[in-house]
């Protein structure tokens, strides 16, 4: 439980689920590797799960967590151009050791103080998934965390009709079946007070990723129906021998699909090469309803805490952090910031946060 002015559903809520770690270790390098692998971990969850991708960052020393040396970050881009912090990992160096007391014995005997760090990432993914795929019908799940993977929809046979209904009934255990053995999370919607079309919008409104609608001339046919909650929004019809893989195949295909829509506008809303000025003037007024918005800025920069709260007061604007690719390739050499003028030490990340 924590106080919060303003809270944001599923981002900064007073009560909040927490994945929180913690290492110690006897060297500096193993426990400044560790961070750096704890950030790698949380990309990688990120993106191959939630079909997020992030940019891997070192915090300013403005913006990192209070008595840590360094701050790792994964940085993710919503669809209305501001980023999401979602999740971090921190290189504390001995000051909590020495603060709580925590001590090893090396190997000549002594007690040493340890190197720490900790990391974590919160409920908060929630949010990011939901702002990173989700459009105006509903929530968009990704298949690989989606709690429900297939929803099959029944279309009665008549009443009189007790041969298709049979032939209905057996066709749509076979068909659960085969989906569940094929590894896939499937739901039956058999409800008989529900009208079909009002179980369609149900299920798209929840993000279910593939809907099957199976009725008594589709058993005739040996064939059933796929509509996928994203893609071209056509109907496929689908024979009943090869549902099964052709569901596995279709979800990861719509998972890779979610995942490039997501990297294509990461890459088209980083701007490069803007001036601060033409940054400033599109940042001032971005307001979090604005779609698709400013996007972020990869500038050169020279590390001042001063000028970066200046930044921040005239543009609302923050270093979201200092990406690991740019700034290990040596980017900023040679260049001067966008910002004073000087020599720039990095490459930042600016942009409006949540």
């Amino acid at each position: 439980m924590r106080w919060e002015l303003r809270t944001r559903p599923f981002l900064r809520t007073s009560e909040f689920l927490w994945q929180e770690g913690h290492t110690a270790h006897a060297t500096s390098e193993g426990a400044l590797e560790d961070a750096r692998a704890m950030m790698d971990e949380y990309a990688e969850m990120a993106q191959d799960l939630l079909a997020i991708p992030v940019v891997k960052g070192a915090k300013s020393p403005a913006e990192r967590f209070a008595g840590a040396e360094e701050t790792f970050t994964i940085e993710a881009l919503m669809q209305n151009g501001w980023a999401l912090q979602s999740g971090t990992s921190h290189f504390l160096g001995q000051s909590f050791g020495k603060a709580f007391d925590v001590t090893f014995q090396d190997k000549d005997g002594k007690q040493q103080d340890v190197w720490g760090t900790s990391f974590g990432a919160s409920t908060r993914l929630l949010g990011a998934l939901i702002m990173t795929h989700s459009d105006d019908a509903g929530l968009v799940l990704p298949p690989r965390v989606a709690p429900v993977q297939v929803v099959i929809v029944p279309i009665p046979a008549k009443k009189n009709d007790a041969e298709g209904k049979a032939a209905l009934e057996q066709s749509l255990d076979d068909l659960t079946a085969s989906l569940k053995a094929a590894g896939l999370r499937v739901k039956v919607d058999d409800r008989d007070y529900i009208r079909n079309g009002a179980k369609y919008f149900e299920w798209e409104r929840k993000g279910v990723p593939l809907r099957i609608e199976l009725g008594p001339r589709d058993v005739a046919k040996g064939s059933c129906v796929f509509k996928y909650r994203v893609g071209s929004g056509e109907k496929q019809f689908v024979d009943l021998s090869s549902a099964s893989q052709q569901a596995v195949d279709g979800l990861e295909q719509m998972q890779n699909d979610l995942l490039e829509t997501a990297k294509e506008r990461l890459a088209s809303g980083t701007t490069m090469n803007a001036s601060y000025a033409e940054m400033k003037a599109a940042l001032e007024t971005d307001e979090a309803g604005v779609y698709p918005g400013a996007g972020l800025y990869l500038v050169p920069w020279k590390c001042n805490a001063d000028n970066e709260e200046a930044i921040k007061t005239e543009c609302k604007a923050t270093i979201r952090c200092y990406p690991m690719d740019v700034n290990e390739a040596g980017m900023a050499e040679g260049k001067k910031c966008f910002y004073s003028g000087d020599d720039a030490t990095h490459m930042a990340l600016f942009g409006r946060a949540f």
